[in-house]
């Protein structure tokens, strides 16, 4: 990720394509399990969450943005699976959601397309993202310092010749990589159309995490609730 841009985008890009690809698999062959989805979840969590903290080193002062993306995104999943399973019963659905709970989630689940599309264009959005870091002076003006020419040497480690490690990356505003970057000569152009067409869906999903978390803490809430009332009932018996 800090070395390899392109790379990186095309892997992960491949990756977001087949998170939609085992749900069918698992369908198609009978194979759908409790622990199939959980893992499915997971793994999309850690995924993202490795992309926003790359992002947060090639751009310190929206560090803070984009560690609350991670934490909203840890908590609403978290607690919308831990509600499913503690309330719906183990063999519930995370993606079985009544209209009657929230409108806005039973759409978001109902439809695979509608999922799909969201999901794909979130992560479209931070790919957009990782690649400007490498590519756009506006976003990132160390892009605009010239590169020192040094005297030619080999980055094998042990070399003689090998620069010291605190000069590889001098820029305080900017991910190590960026230095690799620039020999990269990548094309912003591209990147900033998939940041621009991403970025409502990216909001909207930002949105339903804010709305999946309120409804599963109301939904454990309601638990408690009923739980306390079926305990007191039994005392009073």
């Amino acid at each position: 990720m800090p070395l390899h841009p392109r790379t990186c985008s095309i892997l992960y890009t491949i990756s977001c394509l087949l998170d939609a690809l085992d749900g069918y698999a698992a369908r198609y062959f009978n194979q759908s399990t409790t622990f199939g989805a959980v893992l499915d979840m997971v793994t999309d969590r850690c995924t993202t969450a490795c992309l926003l903290v790359f992002l947060s080193s090639a751009w310190p002062r929206w560090a803070i943005v984009f560690q609350s993306l991670i934490a909203l995104d840890l908590a609403s999943h978290y607690m919308h699976m831990y509600a499913t399973l503690s309330m719906g019963g183990s063999g519930q659905s995370h993606k079985k959601v009544d209209s009657s709970r929230s409108w806005i989630l039973y759409q978001y689940y109902h439809s695979k397309t509608v999922l799909f599309i969201c999901c794909f264009l979130n992560e479209a959005f931070f790919i957009g993202l990782y690649l400007l870091s490498f590519s756009s002076p506006i976003l990132s003006p160390s892009l605009l310092q010239p590169v020192a020419d040094p005297e030619p040497s080999s980055a094998l480690p042990g070399n003689p010749a090998h620069p010291a490690p605190s000069s590889l990356f001098a820029s305080p505003w900017s991910a190590g990589a960026l230095e690799m970057a620039r020999a990269n000569k990548i094309d912003s152009t591209l990147p900033w159309i998939i940041t621009g067409v991403s970025f409502p869906v990216m909001a909207l999903k930002q949105l339903i995490n804010v709305v999946q978390m309120v409804k599963a803490s109301k939904w454990l809430a309601e638990g408690d609730v009923a739980r306390r009332r079926a305990a007191q009932n039994g005392k009073k018996i």
